[in-house]
């Protein structure tokens, strides 16, 4: 019997010992884990605050280039309406300097892809002429206004085909062609 009730001291001596290892490696780990939970806590606070910082530069950013576009929007109108204003002060002047009438309506629409003669389509291989009636010093030009001829250059413009195909021009030699109403009207014999 007192074998037997020293062997079970021994035994509860023994389970004490490894029941207070087991505790004692319990408490370790339960130190480490709330270590580690102290780390990720202010980890998580450390990339809230980034993240925030984040939104907040890029709020700014935007806001930013919303300025920007709206300024370079209003410098563009700007300068767009200053480009139409100095468009019109040229045309105001070249009229002013060249004599040149405001354009009459042509009652005939003209489409620049076909003859204004014969109607033929201009394609890749075809010729296309723009009318060059201007003889200049040789005589060939057409009267001013006023100058008393029956054909001036205000109602031989209205006459004017433009662009004309080869079968509907004419040569004048080094001022190029002409388109045959304006070569019709500056010489009558020819019809």
């Amino acid at each position: 019997l007192p074998q037997r009730l020293a062997s079970l001291a021994a035994s509860a001596q023994e389970e004490t010992w490894q029941s207070r290892q087991q505790l004692q490696a319990q408490r370790q780990e339960m130190a480490r884990l709330q270590e580690e939970l102290g780390r990720a806590r202010q980890d998580g606070e450390r990339w809230a605050s980034a993240l925030q910082r984040a939104q907040r530069e890029a709020l700014e950013r935007e806001a930013t280039r919303g300025a920007e576009q709206a300024r370079q929007q209003e410098l563009i109108r700007d300068m767009k309406g200053r480009l139409l204003e100095l468009l019109r002060e040229k045309d105001a002047l070249w009229q002013k300097t060249e004599g040149i009438d405001s354009p009459v309506p042509s009652s005939v629409p003209r489409d620049p892809g076909l003859c204004a003669r014969c109607h033929k389509d201009f394609r890749l291989l075809s010729r296309r002429y723009s009318c060059r009636w201007d003889g200049g010093e040789r005589g060939l030009a057409p009267a001013r206004c006023g100058e008393g001829s029956a054909l001036t250059s205000c109602s031989l413009c209205r006459l004017c085909q433009g662009k004309v195909c080869h079968t509907c021009s004419v040569d004048m030699g080094k001022h190029g062609r002409c388109c045959l109403i304006c070569y019709q009207q500056r010489h009558p014999q020819a019809t």
